[in-house]
């Protein structure tokens, strides 16, 4: 237990900054001191800075740190990368990946909401809350979880919710490098997205955990890369307007969003180098308008007069995520 100066955060875990929670924790200043030399030039080398770290504990009461990061240039928008307080990526081939999320983390600061991302159904969604790194799970079962929140962001005050429960396979567990942040968040997060899409995570007011499962079938291991949905030219057309329409337009203040991001590109099974095209067409459409480094765009008044639209869209996504045996039982027609 941490001592006197500790701050409980919202999902149980504790974190403080006073040397006896280092003690307790039993996180040697030697320790922390490489890892935090480690990240700080890890950002420094993508334009990013360490704004402060602090002492926590992981799901099981392991010590991590946790670094918030922010752009040196704007500090505004900060990202928190919690790490085990072991973990040593002086590796190469981790140096190599952890270089590379840090460099897509810093263009994801450039979002107006970095936070938030689009499903294929067209619900904007916020990540928070995720406990890094996984955890062992306590039921017995030969699987690794995460813990974490997605919230419907419309542009209106809102309470739906999911609380996840992210699991991964032994066997899935082989494919990554370390049970850490910068190698599955972007993963764990398309993830959820997906099975989203599949209609088997409902946002609710309040409730328990539902389970995000994370198996070999997103994975192809001679392609060595992920898939999680097959689209087609149309389909990505369609996602980067939306997502351009809710993440720019309605969240955003109409501030630039990132169209290239490789997460997306994951997502939707295509390439960076395709998300530009598809991102070119809707400029040349006039749905969208394109930065002068085409990396990042803002809605024209077009795009934003499909509003009512895209509100459709996202209200028949929020009735497919919404089981109907559920109001069928509330009714008492159940045989069960």
């Amino acid at each position: 237990m941490l001592q006197l100066g500790a701050t409980q955060i919202g999902d149980g875990r504790k974190i403080g900054r006073q040397e006896s929670a280092k003690e307790d924790t039993g996180m040697s200043m030697g320790t922390q001191a490489v890892l935090a030399g480690q990240v700080d030039a890890a950002a420094k080398a993508v334009g990013l800075m360490v704004i402060s770290s602090e002492v926590g504990e992981d799901f099981s009461g392991h010590p991590t740190t946790r670094f918030k990061l922010g752009l040196a240039d704007d500090k505004t928008k900060t990202q928190v990368v919690e790490l085990s307080d072991k973990f040593d990526f002086s590796r190469t081939d981790l140096l190599e990946e952890v270089g590379v999320y840090l460099a897509e983390t810093a263009k994801r600061l450039k979002n107006p909401r970095p936070d938030c991302y689009l499903t294929l159904h067209g619900l904007p969604l916020s990540f928070d809350k995720f406990t890094w790194p996984f955890h062992t799970s306590s039921s017995g079962a030969d699987t690794f979880l995460v813990h974490g929140e997605v919230r419907l962001e419309d542009g209106e005050p809102s309470v739906l919710h999911a609380k996840i429960a992210a699991s991964m396979t032994v066997t899935f567990a082989e494919i990554v490098k370390a049970p850490e942040q910068p190698f599955a968040e972007g993963f764990i997060y398309n993830a959820v997205r997906k099975t989203m899409d599949q209609g088997q995570l409902e946002l609710v007011k309040s409730g328990n955990r539902q389970p995000v499962p994370v198996t070999t079938r997103y994975y192809s291991p001679w392609q060595k890369k992920f898939n999680f949905n097959d689209t087609k030219e149309p389909q990505r057309q369609e996602y980067l307007a939306s997502k351009v329409f809710w993440l720019s337009g309605m969240l955003g203040e109409g501030k630039p969003v990132w169209v290239m991001d490789p997460r997306d590109a994951q997502y939707l099974n295509t390439t960076v180098a395709e998300l530009k095209k598809t991102a070119e067409l809707l400029a040349g459409e006039g749905l969208i308008r394109l930065a002068a480094d085409t990396e990042y765009a803002t809605p024209t008044e077009a795009l934003m007069g499909h509003r009512a639209q895209y509100a459709a869209e996202m209200a028949q996504a929020l009735a497919f995520i919404k089981p109907t045996f559920n109001e069928d039982m509330r009714g008492g027609h159940t045989n069960m």
